[in-house]
């Protein structure tokens, strides 16, 4: 074992300082949740160990900086064009670049573990550097790199990406998903070698101030649904604007926070539905305002056809909003219909617009749900999240020393 690169060569105990390395093609601000969460997390055990975030730059972005004790590290991926979505190019160049600059960082500091986040397009690069660098490596999937409806690229359809997945997560010393969805989706589509460990994702706390409606033109009487995400097929955006059109002339309004590649036809939509003085596009906004948003709304509504999680189904939550959607994904892990609002079968959008309906028209249901979402979100603070994974980090290493 080289020990310039393994930094390994110590026993583990409680408490130890280690040195972690992620490794994700998409970082905040790039990307969604699949970064978002590793962002949280980051900076969650930032404020024990020492980490860094190997990540893809692109738009003008730093090469390198500290952000909240985290110093993150970005290589050139020139063809990437959205803060919100990545293009094939992108991830393609980050392959070699995250590569070339991972041994470099390998070559000169010791990190004694290595957490990747998506198995493609990042899974190629853990493996390359976990190679060199003789280091343990955890494999962290998120539910869209395995497996998404809405995209004819979702390797769960074609036989090679399968077969490189399933390479990708067997070569894994650990495979960590966030939901029962997710693990799922492992046996399903590509191993049951791989035995997942599950570890429920989190959000920092939110602090939250006092928003008010009018600054954003909303009316005391309105009904505010919202909505949050990237503008991409997944989304199922189009089913809402379908809603909205039943509540046409009503003082309801659906507030659409996120950018993306759909934007523009979505706005052509509503005009088609003339619905378009009851639909407000925020775009992308920062954490805050997006709180902001959050506490000035009655419920929030998703027609996502997957999750691997739902992050923002628990900032809702902690915002005491109650929640519509579907249930297909991850988020059926913690949300339960008629606990924490309406859980609906997949596309049944006459039953999702019955339920919002419902929940529009009754305020004291809206608050009763509410409050309890308050309540049963504290299970999913990113404390909680961070401890896990800092046990299964220890475990690792302490396996890896022993081996060595």
């Amino acid at each position: 074992m080289d020990q310039k690169n393994s930094g390994c060569l110590y026993e583990v105990e409680k408490g130890t300082i280690l040195r972690i390395l992620f490794c994700n093609y998409e970082y905040p601000p790039l990307g969604g949740g699949g970064g978002v969460v590793n962002a949280y997390l980051a900076q969650e055990l930032a404020k024990r160990h020492e980490v860094t975030v190997l990540t893809s730059q692109g738009l003008g972005l730093p090469q390198e900086a500290s952000e909240n004790g985290v110093r993150v590290v970005r290589v050139p991926v020139v063809f990437r064009k959205q803060e919100a979505s990545a293009n094939l190019l992108s991830m393609l160049m980050f392959l070699p670049m995250g590569i070339a600059r991972g041994k470099k960082l390998l070559a000169t500091n010791k990190f004694d573990i290595l957490n990747t986040h998506f198995v493609l397009p990042t899974g190629p690069v853990r493996q390359a550097l976990a190679r060199y660098g003789q280091i343990p490596n955890i494999l962290s999937v998120h539910g869209g790199d395995l497996f998404d409806p809405s995209k004819f690229t979702s390797p769960h359809r074609h036989v090679i990406l399968r077969l490189w997945v399933r390479h990708l997560l067997k070569r894994a010393d650990t495979v960590v998903g966030q939901s029962k969805n997710t693990l799922k989706n492992v046996g399903r589509f590509y191993t049951r070698e791989v035995q997942p460990v599950r570890i429920p994702l989190g959000i920092p706390k939110p602090q939250l101030d006092g928003a008010h409606r009018e600054a954003y033109g909303f009316s005391k009487d309105e009904v505010v649904f919202t909505t949050v995400g990237r503008l991409v097929a997944r989304k199922g955006i189009p089913q809402l604007l379908e809603m909205m059109e039943g509540f046409r002339g009503e003082k309801v309004r659906l507030v659409i926070i996120g950018s993306g590649p759909q934007e523009h036809s979505l706005k052509e939509e509503c005009s088609k539905r003339q619905v378009s003085s009851q639909v407000a596009f925020m775009g992308f906004v920062k954490e805050e305002e997006k709180f902001r948003l959050l506490q000035i709304s009655d419920a929030y509504v998703s027609t996502s056809q997957h999750e691997g999680f739902g992050l923002v189904f628990l900032e809702a939550m902690a915002c005491g909003l109650p929640i519509v959607c579907y249930d297909h994904g991850g988020q059926t892990d913690f949300l339960s219909d008629r606990e924490n609002g309406f859980v609906v079968p997949l596309n049944n959008l006459a039953v999702f617009a019955e339920k919002s309906r419902m929940i529009a028209c009754d305020g004291e249901l809206r608050k009763s749900i509410g409050e309890r979402n308050r309540r049963s979100v504290e299970e999913y603070f990113i404390e909680r999240c961070g401890e896990k994974y800092e046990a299964l980090f220890q475990e690792a290493v302490q396996r890896h020393v022993g081996q060595g």
